[in-house]
């Protein structure tokens, strides 16, 4: 027999993992994509930090990208507005870092002090994406700290928004948590001196027994003025505004257990019900911790300062310098590198524009301008720098204006959710069986109907009916984030529930911004599709690119005088024939393109066009189909009506299709939907969304990068995620069923407690039972089902 030898042929690049080139880039027998990724490696080597490679298979990201200016940084200005801290020697920055994505990325940003001795510190926030780096000012500067990182693959995110620092933190959450830490506190010592009371003690230790009591009074007072205080303020506050919450029987409840246990400590009559009323403020704010999870490494208000550069760069007397973006006047000439935003109107003065406004119109297709044309606001730059003169500051542009429209941010009314429309009912009925209780017993024995009365508001306090929603859509909440699904708080699950209409946006939003195909119309035999692709092969252009991933062919022949107009097309003498491949206009045609088209001349004969065609995101069409039918489904979208035809079959009504909306348009548009009736849920991705994700009835931003730009929302979905919207809305279906269960479990649970309740004869022992079982029952029961509906829903 023959032996076989078998040859490894290396296909992806060691650092990123993307398809190597024809000709890769070799280093220590290892090949690289491109000489970014190849200079990380070097960087990494030189400095022993190869152990990066060892935490996972491709730690690292493309270096594909072209190089980002940080000229600004070294602004003192600027530098100002972004550090946390500076002194004379050490200066101390948060920086977003997107790309960080595994344990290799933590490991190396912790060890950059390796790298640059300058850097004395660096800390990684995992779930925020954020480097916390501390580095010596004398030695190295915040520009060359950013170049740095750049250089190993870690490019900071800088944004105006960065520059617009909050001047007061909220402590809201650390203050939730310093309430619970004392509540816990008390509710286990008050728990440990009431367990001798619960066993009985004898005459000759009733000093002690009086002793214990005093102590849990103390205990209590805490409790009662610090990490109760909240549900008093809401109780209160609701009450000049004639609203009844589930505040107010809660806020009821404890201010009578302290008032009664107080009284039989104080007149040694009993223990009262201290331990009980711990354990119910304890489980109440877990409770209201739960609600108020959510996912601080995202950001649901986001404005128009995120998408903006900090700074800009300013021609002047012939020089190039960095200006703050809100330095920027009327008349400042500035340039614009490519893949650059322009952050105020202007004049197109030198150059070719072709600038992409999808963010901001939803038009997918790059626009030209002519020089002396006015350029807005908000456009990418997509081909080569240009140079224009700004005839409004930032804070006139048409994409401040757009995004400042009062319509745009108006307040949004509340979600109403289940346990606000119970607890209204609840309140008149609690109060109507205490007083009932008491009016009973008054005339044959007076403190039987104060214990009756005190006993109906102390075991129908609704703990359990106030964490049946909490810990159900903490439940939800936390499946949804599995699944790529975030949402704003909790309270938009119970809205997601109620929702019987969709707006879909077209443009990055049902479409994959990154699969493109192509259609031929023409002819093109074997030979001349070769021809083709070994010219479209020598260009950068993303329709080139995707033009030669199409053609699928392997390289054969050189190419020679080729010449690439930027924005318009190339040109090349290909195994002796002149090919010109690019726009209608650049080959002489008398046509108009529509969409992005690629025409075709080979020796001066046409040969047809290429049309690049969107296609919709996996799952789109089964995703329709199923929302169809209990849903009524509506498109708007700013781009032109050339997809029409394509998109017909995913919507039942024809007339449902709109193109060519304004960002106003899409706001009046759910509006008009509101008014009818309709309980509207908008996904959508750009700008010129923003106002329609406002206004309904819960906004969903999708995105395929959660830490890229997105308009404020409610959710975000990540764009893997978006052929499971019907799981989701079926699961927060299911979510409210569990609710209504759980309330009626809680139900059950006062009855009990209510038949002892209503004849006086309701124990301290008696409420420290039946309290902690019904709160661990509806802990459970919520639990447990709402994982058992996503396991159904096939979302876990």
């Amino acid at each position: 027999m023959k032996e076989t030898n078998s040859i490894a042929v290396e296909t992806h690049c060691f650092h990123c993992g993307d398809h190597l080139p024809e000709k890769p880039y070799p280093a220590d027998n290892k090949q690289f994509c491109c000489l970014g990724c190849k200079g990380v490696y070097q960087i990494l080597s030189k400095h022993n930090l190869s152990s990066y490679y060892l935490y996972n298979d491709v730690p690292g990201s493309s270096q594909k990208k072209k190089t980002v200016h940080f000229a600004y940084l070294d602004e003192p200005g600027i530098a100002a507005e972004l550090v946390d801290y500076t002194d004379a020697k050490v200066t101390v920055i948060t920086l977003f870092i997107p790309v960080i994505h595994c344990s290799s990325c933590i490991w190396l940003l912790e060890h950059l002090h390796k790298i640059n001795p300058a850097i004395a510190q660096s800390r990684v926030d995992f779930l925020k994406k954020q480097v916390s780096i501390t580095f010596r000012n004398q030695q190295i500067s915040l520009r060359e700290v950013v170049e740095n990182l750049s250089a190993i693959g870690y490019e900071p995110l800088i944004s105006l928004q960065d520059m617009i620092k909050k001047q007061q933190t909220d402590h809201s959450e650390r203050n939730l948590f310093t309430k619970i830490a004392v509540a816990g506190f008390c509710f286990g010592n008050v728990m440990l001196l009431s367990f001798p009371d619960y066993f009985g003690l004898n005459s000759l230790d009733q000093d002690f027994k009086n002793f214990f009591g005093w102590i849990n009074l103390a205990f209590a007072i805490p409790v009662l003025l610090y990490s109760a205080r909240d549900y008093f303020i809401s109780a209160w506050t609701n009450l000049r505004n004639g609203v009844l919450n589930l505040d107010f029987p809660l806020a009821l409840g404890i201010a009578v257990m302290f008032i009664r246990s107080a009284y039989e400590i104080i007149t040694q009559t009993g223990a009262g019900f201290v331990d009980t009323l711990c354990s119910l403020v304890f489980f109440l704010l877990i409770g209201k911790w739960m609600q108020k999870r959510t996912y601080h490494y995202l950001s649901f208000e986001r404005d128009f300062r995120s998408y903006f550069p900090v700074a800009v760069t300013q021609l002047k007397d012939g020089k190039e310098k960095p200006l703050p973006l809100n330095e920027l006047k009327t008349g400042d000439r500035i340039l614009i590198r490519s893949n650059e935003i322009i952050p105020a109107d202007a004049i197109l003065l030198k150059g070719n524009a072709k600038l992409d406004f999808s963010f901001v119109t939803g038009e997918s297709i790059p626009v030209e301008k002519i020089l002396g044309e006015i350029v807005y606001a908000g456009g990418r730059q997509l081909h080569g720098a240009i140079e224009l003169e700004v005839v409004k500051p930032v804070s006139q542009s048409y994409l401040t204006k757009l995004w400042n429209n009062e319509a745009f941010n108006g307040q949004k009314d509340p979600i109403k959710t289940f346990s606000d429309t119970a607890s209204r009912h609840f309140s008149i009925v609690l109060l109507a069986i205490a007083l009932s209780a008491g009016l009973y017993w008054i005339n044959t024995d007076i403190n039987k109907a104060v214990a009756a009365f005190t006993a109906v508001l102390i075991i129908a306090c609704p703990c359990a009916l106030a964490l049946s929603s909490p810990f159900t859509l903490a439940a939800v909440l936390s499946i949804f984030d599995k699944n790529k699904f975030y949402l704003k708080n909790t309270s938009v699950i119970e809205e997601l529930a109620r929702i019987d209409t969709i707006v879909f946006d077209k443009t990055g939003t049902i479409t994959n911004p990154e699969a493109k195909g192509f259609e031929f119309n023409g002819k093109l035999d074997q030979y001349e599709r070769q021809l083709v692709f070994d010219l479209a092969r020598n260009s950068g252009h993303p329709l080139s690119r995707e033009l030669v991933k199409w053609l699928a062919e392997t390289p054969l022949f050189q190419v020679g005088h080729y010449m690439e107009k930027v924005g318009r097309g190339i040109s090349g003498c290909v195994d002796g024939h002149d090919i010109k491949l690019g726009s209608a206009a650049y080959l002489g045609l008398k046509t108009e393109d529509e969409g992005s088209v690629v025409h075709i001349l080979i020796e001066k004969n046409y040969c047809g066009y290429f049309r690049s065609a969107q296609q919709w995101r996996v799952g789109f069409k089964p995703l329709a189909l199923k929302l169809s039918q209990t849903a009524d489904l509506h498109l708007l979208s700013g781009d032109q009506d050339h997809d029409r035809n394509a998109l017909t079959p995913f919507f039942p009504r024809v007339q449902q299709l709109h193109f060519q909306q304004s960002p106003q348009q899409k706001l009046d548009y759910i509006l008009q939907l509101q008014q009818d009736g309709a309980k509207v849920m908008m996904l959508g991705d750009g700008l010129n969304d923003a106002g329609a994700l406002k206004q309904s009835n819960l906004g969903v931003a999708v995105t395929d990068d959660i830490n890229n730009f997105s308009p404020g929302c409610d959710a975000i979905l990540d764009g893997v995620a978006f052929q499971k919207i019907p799981q989701f809305i079926k699961q927060a279906k299911d979510a409210v069923k569990v609710i209504h269960m759980s309330f009626v479990i809680s139900l059950l649970y006062n009855v009990a407690g209510l038949f002892f309740a209503v004849q006086g004869l309701l124990s301290p022992l008696m409420a420290a039972i039946l309290m902690p079982m019904s709160t661990v029952t509806i802990i459970l029961f919520t639990s447990l089902t709402a994982r058992f509906y996503a396991r159904k829903n096939q979302l876990l």
